[in-house]
């Protein structure tokens, strides 16, 4: 009797120790966002070797699926069907093929995935067949179906690795109706994120009971569009406001950011972004221990650190790029076709200092086509040329960067001269002596892809052609634009009806140029549009070159900053600042 209780208390004591002793998993969860179509070494615009790309994120990702296996989770953030003209070829020039980025994605073996503005922007046939490619989850709780009331993509996914229960949650920036055609969103609508979030954390917490919640969100840190509806960039508000998230993992903005906040509850939130471009990914370790009782977890305790790694100069992995080069030898074969000759060469970076041969092009492009009676435009690239010489395909992506149609939109004349109040406040400073800068800028965001150097975002700095005007740098902010008169002599009247031309970006809204500037409800926008192109603005740009074969591209001189003797010498100064090297080094 005595040895059989002996034994019986060793057993349970066996027993006991095993069921104390903790039981620990290690994770890796890696992101990328903002792609852009930058899947290759190679810039098929720029006709060079290109840093980044997919083919060093999958040398980055392979390291590590050596050690963790199933246990990594590869993510992505949108933003992936637009940017390289790789993007354009499979999208429109050649649709019937499988689509370029699903088919990445699936090569790499991603997890999930969300879709981006950019990726709606491509339009239904785009975009649904490349959801219906790839192989993983598309995510998009926010995004709903109005014909059932329910998410169009997948809300979420559930991952379960040895033990550990992983949610990952998508959400959109539902800013969506201010850029794009509502042609191109049909049926759907865009959920206010924060609330989404609420509703959604919430299931996964009582429903599914999820571990380790993740937020992969297309939508910048903040700032962005605010409205009383929503905010464009909402992620590190949810971090804060909505308990449950052990990471958010962001984009959109194009900025690189790894921060740990707390939130509402006093507890740590991972908030990361990888800034584009495939030029770096976010790398984040989990570390999950817990004790198992019954079936369930008690004292579950969770670690999370995270880095920004950069891939910029990684070895190429060469059996993705072997996989490809079928696809790449197409896209090749497609921007270099010749398509005319330009007299000479012609630079973005002239644009932000007074009329340009660039961005006048465009200018004239657009009243050719529409009729219209005054132009706008700004400069989509931050600092690229169209080379004097033979022009090809892949130039006319510097030229135009974006897949934007063409709209006229009916304006007044004090509306129009309000527009431009709005876009020179963002462009220009308000000098108060002959040494100060002229140009609005900004040392911290030198780093950012969308700034870089300015205070604001440099898409968003239209010029006017078809009007005569002055821009007085003296002047505080709203009273800088002085119209003199129409291009054509006729006097510019503020009551005055105009059909103006712009891309479909600024006519849906984009920038807040039309609303906040002039002041056109938002709801009134689409009332006001009189005309819309079919075909895309870099097709008309391509068509034209075509037909004419030989371009002289020439500047308007019909607009200038005053007082002329201050402007002229801070323009150099702030020249040198933001392009601090001639131009012929740059390239």
């Amino acid at each position: 009797m005595k040895r059989f209780t002996t034994v019986c208390l060793v057993a349970l004591c066996t027993i006991l120790t095993t069921m104390a002793r903790p039981k620990t998993v290690k994770l890796r969860v890696i992101q990328t966002t903002d792609v852009h179509g930058c899947f290759f070494p190679y810039d098929f615009i720029n006709q060079r070797p290109k840093k980044g790309s997919m083919a060093r994120v999958m040398t980055y990702v392979d390291s590590v699926r050596k050690q963790y296996g199933e246990n990594l989770l590869l993510l992505d953030n949108g933003d992936i069907l637009q940017g390289q003209p790789t993007c354009y070829y499979s999208n429109f020039v050649n649709p019937d093929m499988p689509n370029v980025a699903a088919a990445v994605i699936n090569y790499m073996g991603f997890d999930a995935q969300t879709i981006g503005n950019h990726d709606i922007e491509t339009g239904h046939a785009v975009y649904d067949k490349w959801i219906e490619e790839v192989k993983c989850p598309m995510l998009g709780a926010n995004i709903i179906n109005r014909a059932t009331g329910k998410p169009y993509t997948e809300p979420y996914a559930i991952f379960n690795r040895q033990g550990v229960k992983i949610a990952v949650l998508g959400l959109l920036t539902p800013a969506i109706p201010n850029w794009l055609n509502e042609e191109l969103w049909k049926g759907l609508k865009f959920e206010e994120m924060v609330g989404s979030a609420k509703y959604w954390v919430n299931h996964l917490k009582k429903t599914e009971q999820a571990d380790i919640i993740i937020g992969l969100f297309h939508s910048g840190k903040d700032g962005g569009i605010h409205t009383d509806e929503y905010d464009e960039d909402a992620s590190l508000r949810i971090a804060r406001e909505v308990p449950g998230f052990d990471m958010v993992l962001f984009g959109h903005d194009h900025t690189k950011f790894g921060e740990v906040i707390k939130n509402v509850e006093g507890k740590d939130v991972l908030c990361m972004n990888a800034s584009c471009n495939a030029l770096m990914v976010c790398d984040a370790s989990i570390t999950v221990t817990w004790n198992e009782k019954r079936g369930k977890k008690t004292n579950l305790k969770k670690e999370i650190s995270g880095t920004i790694a950069n891939v910029e100069n990684l070895k190429v992995d060469q059996d993705f790029m072997d996989h490809f080069s079928a696809t790449i030898d197409s896209v090749n074969h497609f921007v270099n076709r010749k398509i005319g000759t330009f007299e000479k060469s012609i630079y973005s970076r002239d644009c932000y200092f007074g009329p340009s041969e660039f961005t006048d092009f465009i200018h004239d492009l657009q009243l050719k086509l529409t009729g219209a009676d005054i132009s706008f435009n700004a400069p989509l690239t931050f600092d690229s040329r169209i080379r004097k010489g033979d022009v090809h395909v892949s130039d006319m992506f510097n030229l135009y960067k974006y897949e934007n149609q063409i709209y006229v939109v009916k304006m007044t004349g004090e509306e129009i001269r309000k527009h431009l109040e709005m876009s020179y406040d963002q462009w220009v400073a308000t000098m108060k002596s002959p040494d100060d800068h002229i140009m609005l800028l900004n040392d911290a965001s030198k780093d950012d892809q969308q700034r870089l150097g300015f205070k604001n975002l440099t898409f968003n700095f239209d010029s006017a052609a078809g009007i005569e005007y002055e821009v007085d740098v003296t002047k505080p902010n709203g009273e800088k634009v002085r119209i003199l008169r129409m291009s054509n002599g006729e006097p510019f009247e503020e009551d005055k009806w105009y059909n103006v031309v712009m891309n479909s970006y600024r006519g849906n809204g984009g920038g807040e140029l039309l609303t906040k500037g002039a002041g056109i409800p938002h709801h009134e926008l689409k009332n006001r549009i009189v005309f819309e192109s079919e075909r895309d603005q870099r097709f008309y740009l391509m068509q034209e070159i075509e037909k004419t074969g030989h371009m002289d591209p020439q500047k308007h001189q019909n607009w200038k900053f005053v007082p002329q003797e201050w402007a002229k010498k801070a323009i150099e100064r702030d020249k040198a600042i933001i392009f601090p090297h001639p131009v012929e080094e740059e390239y």
